[in-house]
């Protein structure tokens, strides 16, 4: 026989709302651009005599997840902790 409990209601946390699509333009570049850069340096040595569209195949393969599981989100994270120290 279970006995009922009362507890008291938790307090609602209300999320942050979510950035503007310009914010999430300008947060998305920020993290694309370094990736790219970095991944066509390091990949320059040994791609040079790939096709052109290899190249792009094997950038994108590797910057996109990294950018779309790792980076973006990371620097949402940081954009949101910045917005709430800012509206204190």
């Amino acid at each position: 026989m279970a006995t009922p409990t009362t507890s008291a209601p938790l307090p609602t946390v209300t999320p942050p709302p979510a950035p503007s699509v310009h914010v999430r333009a300008v947060i998305t570049w920020l993290a694309i651009f370094p990736l790219v850069s970095v991944g066509m340096l390091l990949l320059a040595p040994i791609s040079e005599s790939w096709h052109p569209v290899l190249r792009a195949l094997v950038l994108t393969a590797v910057v996109v997840p990294l950018a779309v599981y790792v980076v973006v989100p990371r620097l949402l994270r940081v954009y949101v902790v910045a917005l709430r120290r800012r509206t204190r």
